[in-house]
Parts: C-alpha cells; sequence; structure tokens
C-alpha cells in the first residue's frame, strides 16, 4: 500500500515537474509569438504616423521659409525708409523749383522764350 501511495506521489511530482518543463521550454516562444502578433498590429499604424510626420515636417519647413523671407523684406523695407526719406525731400525740392519756374515766368512774360508749342504729357 506505501508503495502505491509513494508512485502516486512520484507520479504527481514527475507529472507536475513535466508540465513545468513544457511550460517553461514554451514560455519563450509563446513570449516571441505575442511580439510578434503585436508588432503586425501596430507597425502599420506606426509607418502612418511616420509618413505623416514626415509631412508636417516638410509643410512646417515650407512655412519657416515663408516667414523668413517675409521678416527679411520687412526687414529691408524698414531700412529703406531713409532713401525713401531723400526721395521725397528730392520731390518737393522739385516741386518747388517747378512753383518758382512757373512763378518766375507768369510774372516776366517779356523774358520768357517765345511760345513754343507746348509738349505737356
Amino acid at each position: 500500500m506505501e508503495d502505491q501511495e509513494l508512485q502516486l506521489k512520484v507520479r504527481r511530482v514527475s507529472d507536475k515537474f513535466t508540465e513545468s518543463m513544457y511550460v517553461l521550454a514554451n514560455e519563450p516562444s509563446v513570449a516571441l509569438y505575442r511580439l510578434q502578433e503585436h508588432v503586425r498590429r501596430s507597425l502599420p499604424e506606426l509607418v502612418q504616423h511616420k509618413t505623416d510626420m514626415q509631412s508636417w515636417e516638410e509643410q512646417s519647413q515650407g512655412a519657416i521659409y515663408s516667414v523668413e523671407y517675409a521678416c527679411s523684406a520687412v526687414k529691408s523695407m524698414t531700412n529703406s525708409s531713409l532713401y525713401f526719406k531723400n526721395i521725397d525731400g528730392l520731390l518737393r525740392q522739385a516741386i518747388s523749383m517747378k512753383e518758382q519756374i512757373s512763378n518766375s515766368q507768369g510774372r516776366s512774360p517779356l523774358v520768357s522764350a517765345p511760345h513754343a508749342p507746348s509738349t505737356s504729357s
């Protein structure tokens, strides 16, 4: 009787040990299978995110270039204010001289040149 009981206990221990060895032997492959399954499910989405990010980066680079170009144009316009002031002063001088010439021609018609056909534009 003790022999049978001992054999039963040995068989149980042996079965549990065999089952444990089987689980331990297959555990890495199950884990790798789960990883592979996860990668297959998530990879297309990750690829799509990557292409979207690259597209957004290209658009951002274009927008940054446009903004930098606009900023440089505005800076060059502010630097050209001196030239516009000079042009304004020269135009005022030209208008003043034309008025002086017109006034001097209007006061002394004898001094002016004979009337030639006017070529006004």
